[in-house]
């Protein structure tokens, strides 16, 4: 699986009009599934995301996580993360099934709640308008492959 991950001071996705979920400080993580991936690489993906030290300590540094400083998380599915850009289209071909992708994102949400992450989300497969405030900037890319 693969994610993007970046500290946000506030972010939130709407669809038709509609805000389907929104966070104050935390993560905005876009999440892709992979053909071949499992549950196992879900649910260690969401241990790194929820673990990961990307949030300053009371002397600036990078040195503390989305559950030390009690921080949302919004998940948005983005099968786009799995574009193989050789030309100038980019293809999808890597990307899970929609199927899997589906189930595997939703597991991946879940398993970032079960981490004690309060979660929103947007809605797997729509098209989503995903407003945020980046903090820093952070971006952080993780594939589990890597």
């Amino acid at each position: 699986m693969r994610a993007l991950i970046q500290r946000v001071s506030s972010a939130s996705v709407t669809v038709d009009g509609n805000v389907t979920g929104e966070i104050g400080p935390g993560l905005l993580v876009l999440v892709c599934a992979m053909q071949g991936d499992t549950e196992k690489q879900s649910q260690w993906l969401a241990q790194k995301v929820t673990k990961l030290r990307i949030f300053r300590d009371e002397e600036g540094r990078m040195n503390k996580s989305v559950l030390d400083v009690g921080g949302a998380a919004l998940v948005v599915s983005q099968f786009t993360l799995a574009a193989e850009t050789k030309g100038n289209r980019p293809g999808f071909s890597t990307a899970a099934a929609p199927d899997d992708g589906k189930r595997l994102y939703e597991h991946f949400s879940a398993e970032v709640a079960t981490q004690g992450v309060q979660v929103a989300n947007g809605i797997f497969g729509a098209d989503m308008k995903v407003a945020l405030v980046n903090d820093g900037p952070v971006t952080i890319w993780l594939d589990t492959e890597a």
